[in-house]
Protein backbone atom coordinates (compact mmCIF):
# COMPACT_ATOMS: atom_id res chain seq x y z
CA UNK A 1 0.00 0.00 0.00
CA UNK A 2 1.94 3.39 -0.69
CA UNK A 3 1.62 6.67 0.47
CA UNK A 4 1.96 9.32 -1.86
CA UNK A 5 2.28 13.13 -1.55
CA UNK A 6 1.73 14.18 -5.15
CA UNK A 7 0.37 12.98 -8.25
CA UNK A 8 0.48 13.69 -12.11
CA UNK A 9 -1.29 11.50 -15.07
CA UNK A 10 -0.09 7.84 -15.52
CA UNK A 11 3.09 7.99 -18.33
CA UNK A 12 4.61 5.45 -20.76
CA UNK A 13 7.95 5.28 -20.31
CA UNK A 14 10.02 4.81 -17.52
CA UNK A 15 13.57 5.43 -16.69
CA UNK A 16 14.59 3.23 -13.32
CA UNK A 17 17.76 4.11 -11.77
CA UNK A 18 19.29 1.95 -9.22
CA UNK A 19 17.73 -1.00 -11.41
CA UNK A 20 19.46 -3.90 -10.23
CA UNK A 21 19.89 -3.39 -6.26
CA UNK A 22 17.44 -4.76 -4.16
CA UNK A 23 14.34 -2.02 -4.40
CA UNK A 24 15.27 -1.81 -7.89
CA UNK A 25 14.86 -5.29 -9.15
CA UNK A 26 11.19 -5.29 -6.58
CA UNK A 27 10.05 -2.49 -9.08
CA UNK A 28 11.73 -3.72 -12.12
CA UNK A 29 9.71 -7.22 -11.68
CA UNK A 30 6.31 -5.35 -11.34
CA UNK A 31 6.68 -3.12 -14.19
CA UNK A 32 7.53 -6.27 -16.42
CA UNK A 33 4.83 -6.33 -18.52
CA UNK A 34 3.01 -3.42 -17.22
CA UNK A 35 1.78 -0.43 -19.34
CA UNK A 36 4.92 0.90 -18.95
CA UNK A 37 8.02 0.54 -21.03
CA UNK A 38 10.80 0.44 -18.45
CA UNK A 39 14.08 1.57 -19.33
CA UNK A 40 16.75 0.11 -16.29
CA UNK A 41 19.97 2.21 -15.64
CA UNK A 42 22.28 0.40 -13.07
CA UNK A 43 26.25 1.36 -12.05
CA UNK A 44 27.24 -1.80 -11.06
CA UNK A 45 28.27 -5.02 -12.91
CA UNK A 46 27.11 -7.36 -10.24
CA UNK A 47 23.21 -5.22 -10.43
CA UNK A 48 23.98 -5.20 -14.50
CA UNK A 49 24.22 -9.14 -14.74
CA UNK A 50 21.41 -9.76 -12.21
CA UNK A 51 19.12 -7.95 -13.81
CA UNK A 52 19.94 -9.89 -17.19
CA UNK A 53 20.14 -13.33 -15.48
CA UNK A 54 17.31 -12.95 -13.24
CA UNK A 55 14.69 -10.91 -14.96
CA UNK A 56 16.19 -10.49 -18.59
CA UNK A 57 16.71 -6.79 -18.54
CA UNK A 58 19.57 -5.28 -20.52
CA UNK A 59 20.48 -1.60 -18.66
CA UNK A 60 21.18 1.25 -20.94
CA UNK A 61 23.33 4.36 -21.01
CA UNK A 62 22.02 7.42 -18.49
CA UNK A 63 21.52 9.65 -21.37
CA UNK A 64 19.19 6.61 -23.43
CA UNK A 65 17.31 6.16 -20.59
CA UNK A 66 16.40 9.53 -20.34
CA UNK A 67 15.45 10.56 -24.05
CA UNK A 68 11.82 10.60 -24.04
CA UNK A 69 11.35 9.35 -20.48
CA UNK A 70 8.42 10.79 -18.85
CA UNK A 71 9.00 9.56 -15.37
CA UNK A 72 12.17 8.71 -14.14
CA UNK A 73 12.29 6.98 -10.43
CA UNK A 74 15.10 6.86 -8.10
CA UNK A 75 15.52 3.47 -6.81
CA UNK A 76 19.22 4.57 -5.10
CA UNK A 77 20.05 4.94 -1.64
CA UNK A 78 18.53 8.21 0.30
CA UNK A 79 22.23 9.08 0.76
CA UNK A 80 22.56 9.27 -3.06
CA UNK A 81 19.63 10.89 -3.94
CA UNK A 82 21.11 14.37 -4.16
CA UNK A 83 24.03 13.56 -6.47
CA UNK A 84 22.00 11.20 -8.59
CA UNK A 85 19.45 13.93 -9.04
CA UNK A 86 21.61 16.94 -9.28
CA UNK A 87 23.20 14.78 -11.82
CA UNK A 88 20.72 14.16 -14.16
CA UNK A 89 18.43 17.64 -13.76
CA UNK A 90 19.73 19.62 -17.19
CA UNK A 91 19.06 16.44 -19.03
CA UNK A 92 15.44 16.05 -18.04
CA UNK A 93 12.49 17.22 -20.43
CA UNK A 94 10.22 19.68 -19.11
CA UNK A 95 7.16 18.07 -17.82
CA UNK A 96 9.65 14.84 -16.69
CA UNK A 97 7.86 12.95 -13.77
CA UNK A 98 11.07 12.52 -10.81
CA UNK A 99 9.74 9.68 -8.78
CA UNK A 100 11.36 9.36 -4.99
CA UNK A 101 10.63 6.15 -2.78
CA UNK A 102 11.20 7.69 0.79
CA UNK A 103 10.35 11.12 2.04
CA UNK A 104 13.74 11.75 3.60
CA UNK A 105 15.74 13.50 1.04
CA UNK A 106 12.72 15.33 0.07
CA UNK A 107 12.16 16.58 3.44
CA UNK A 108 15.86 17.49 3.83
CA UNK A 109 15.79 19.84 0.35
CA UNK A 110 18.35 17.49 -1.01
CA UNK A 111 16.43 17.37 -4.67
CA UNK A 112 17.51 20.13 -6.96
CA UNK A 113 14.84 22.43 -7.46
CA UNK A 114 13.53 23.11 -10.79
CA UNK A 115 9.83 24.90 -12.12
CA UNK A 116 9.22 22.49 -14.78
CA UNK A 117 9.36 19.04 -13.22
CA UNK A 118 7.13 17.50 -11.22
CA UNK A 119 8.77 15.08 -7.82
CA UNK A 120 6.47 12.82 -7.15
CA UNK A 121 7.13 11.00 -3.17
CA UNK A 122 5.84 7.16 -2.80
CA UNK A 123 6.64 4.99 0.00
CA UNK A 124 4.99 0.93 -0.06
CA UNK A 125 3.34 0.65 3.48
CA UNK A 126 3.81 -3.08 3.61
CA UNK A 127 1.31 -5.85 3.50
CA UNK A 128 -0.68 -5.82 7.31
CA UNK A 129 -0.49 -8.15 9.70
CA UNK A 130 -3.97 -8.69 9.24
CA UNK A 131 -4.74 -9.71 6.37
CA UNK A 132 -6.86 -12.46 3.80
CA UNK A 133 -3.89 -13.87 2.47
CA UNK A 134 -4.52 -17.59 1.57
CA UNK A 135 -1.79 -18.65 -1.00
CA UNK A 136 1.49 -19.32 1.45
CA UNK A 137 3.73 -17.20 -1.07
CA UNK A 138 0.97 -14.32 -0.37
CA UNK A 139 1.34 -15.01 3.42
CA UNK A 140 5.14 -14.67 2.98
CA UNK A 141 5.43 -11.92 1.15
CA UNK A 142 6.55 -9.56 4.15
CA UNK A 143 7.89 -6.58 2.11
CA UNK A 144 4.71 -6.28 -0.53
CA UNK A 145 4.84 -6.42 -4.07
CA UNK A 146 6.27 -10.10 -5.55
CA UNK A 147 3.71 -12.40 -4.53
CA UNK A 148 0.70 -11.13 -3.23
CA UNK A 149 -0.61 3.81 -12.46
CA UNK A 150 3.36 4.23 -11.27
CA UNK A 151 2.88 4.07 -6.96
CA UNK A 152 0.01 1.41 -7.73
CA UNK A 153 2.21 -0.84 -10.42
CA UNK A 154 5.69 -0.47 -8.24
CA UNK A 155 4.41 -1.41 -5.37
CA UNK A 156 1.81 -3.89 -6.50
CA UNK A 157 -0.53 -5.09 -5.00
CA UNK A 158 -1.87 -2.70 -3.40
CA UNK A 159 -5.38 -2.10 -1.26
CA UNK A 160 -5.32 1.27 -1.11
CA UNK A 161 -3.37 4.62 -1.97
CA UNK A 162 -2.70 7.31 -0.11
CA UNK A 163 -2.51 10.76 -0.80
CA UNK A 164 0.06 12.86 2.29
CA UNK A 165 2.30 15.20 2.06
CA UNK A 166 6.33 14.76 2.14
CA UNK A 167 6.36 16.17 5.78
CA UNK A 168 3.39 13.76 6.93
CA UNK A 169 5.12 10.70 5.33
CA UNK A 170 8.43 12.24 7.07
CA UNK A 171 5.92 11.68 10.67
CA UNK A 172 5.18 7.85 8.99
CA UNK A 173 9.00 7.19 8.18
CA UNK A 174 10.83 7.49 9.94
CA UNK A 175 8.65 8.96 12.72
CA UNK A 176 6.59 5.80 13.12
CA UNK A 177 7.64 2.99 11.29
CA UNK A 178 11.02 3.24 12.31
CA UNK A 179 11.82 5.25 15.28
CA UNK A 180 8.94 3.55 17.30
CA UNK A 181 7.83 0.90 15.82
CA UNK A 182 11.38 -1.00 14.73
CA UNK A 183 12.69 0.46 17.80
CA UNK A 184 10.04 -1.28 20.10
CA UNK A 185 9.90 -4.78 17.95
CA UNK A 186 13.85 -4.63 18.36
CA UNK A 187 13.44 -4.33 22.12
CA UNK A 188 11.19 -6.85 22.09
CA UNK A 189 13.38 -9.12 20.26
CA UNK A 190 15.89 -8.44 23.16
CA UNK A 191 13.53 -9.16 25.72
CA UNK A 192 12.42 -12.63 24.12
CA UNK A 193 16.33 -12.98 24.31
CA UNK A 194 16.32 -12.37 27.85
CA UNK A 195 13.82 -14.83 28.51
CA UNK A 196 16.11 -17.51 26.87
CA UNK A 197 18.61 -16.13 28.93
CA UNK A 198 16.61 -17.04 32.15
CA UNK A 199 16.28 -20.63 30.94
CA UNK A 200 13.11 -20.57 28.49
CA UNK A 201 13.51 -23.07 25.66
CA UNK A 202 13.87 -20.51 22.90
CA UNK A 203 10.97 -22.04 20.27
CA UNK A 204 9.03 -21.92 23.11
CA UNK A 205 9.56 -18.14 23.87
CA UNK A 206 9.39 -17.41 20.61
CA UNK A 207 6.09 -19.24 19.30
CA UNK A 208 4.83 -17.47 22.97
CA UNK A 209 5.47 -14.37 21.78
CA UNK A 210 4.61 -14.16 18.41
CA UNK A 211 1.97 -15.76 19.20
CA UNK A 212 0.52 -13.03 21.63
CA UNK A 213 1.77 -10.40 19.10
CA UNK A 214 -0.91 -11.84 17.05
CA UNK A 215 -4.14 -11.97 19.76
CA UNK A 216 -3.02 -8.65 21.68
CA UNK A 217 -2.38 -6.48 18.23
CA UNK A 218 -5.79 -7.70 17.08
CA UNK A 219 -7.25 -6.44 20.03
CA UNK A 220 -5.48 -3.29 20.36
CA UNK A 221 -6.17 -2.20 16.34
CA UNK A 222 -9.29 -3.06 16.72
CA UNK A 223 -9.14 -6.23 14.31
CA UNK A 224 -11.52 -7.53 16.72
CA UNK A 225 -14.02 -6.83 19.15
CA UNK A 226 -12.19 -7.85 22.49
CA UNK A 227 -11.03 -6.95 25.27
CA UNK A 228 -8.49 -7.31 27.95
CA UNK A 229 -8.19 -9.36 31.03
CA UNK A 230 -7.75 -7.48 34.39
CA UNK A 231 -4.61 -8.79 34.99
CA UNK A 232 -3.54 -7.79 31.07
CA UNK A 233 -4.70 -4.49 31.85
CA UNK A 234 -2.77 -4.01 34.86
CA UNK A 235 0.09 -5.21 33.51
CA UNK A 236 0.40 -2.13 30.68
CA UNK A 237 -0.46 0.37 32.99
CA UNK A 238 2.48 -0.60 34.99
CA UNK A 239 4.59 -1.85 32.29
CA UNK A 240 4.48 1.50 29.58
CA UNK A 241 6.07 3.60 32.57
CA UNK A 242 8.65 0.86 33.53
CA UNK A 243 9.53 0.51 29.49
CA UNK A 244 8.63 4.19 28.06
CA UNK A 245 10.17 7.84 29.48
CA UNK A 246 7.57 9.96 29.88
CA UNK A 247 8.57 12.20 27.20
CA UNK A 248 8.46 9.75 24.36
CA UNK A 249 6.23 11.45 22.39
CA UNK A 250 8.46 13.85 21.52
CA UNK A 251 9.94 11.60 18.53
CA UNK A 252 6.99 13.25 16.52
CA UNK A 253 7.67 16.60 17.15
CA UNK A 254 9.31 18.71 13.74
CA UNK A 255 12.66 18.81 15.38
CA UNK A 256 13.53 15.81 16.09
CA UNK A 257 12.04 14.21 12.74
CA UNK A 258 14.51 16.78 10.76
CA UNK A 259 17.15 15.79 12.95
CA UNK A 260 16.18 11.87 12.81
CA UNK A 261 16.36 12.48 8.61
CA UNK A 262 19.75 14.49 8.56
CA UNK A 263 21.22 11.32 10.56
CA UNK A 264 20.28 8.96 7.73
CA UNK A 265 21.01 11.10 4.73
Amino acid sequence: MPATSSARASTSSIALFGAGGKMGTRLARNLIGSRFDIRPVEVSEAGQARLQADLGLTCLPMEEALEGAEVVVLAVPDTAIGKVASGIIDKLAPGTMVVVLDAAAPFAGHLPERADITYFVTHPCHPPIFNDETEMAAKKDHFGGIAAEVAKTIWAPVMRSHRVTVEQMAILEPGLSETVCASLLVVMSQALDECVKRGVPEQAARDFLLGHMNVLGAVIFKEVDGVFSDACNKAIEFGIPALMRDDWKNVFEPQEIAESIRRIT
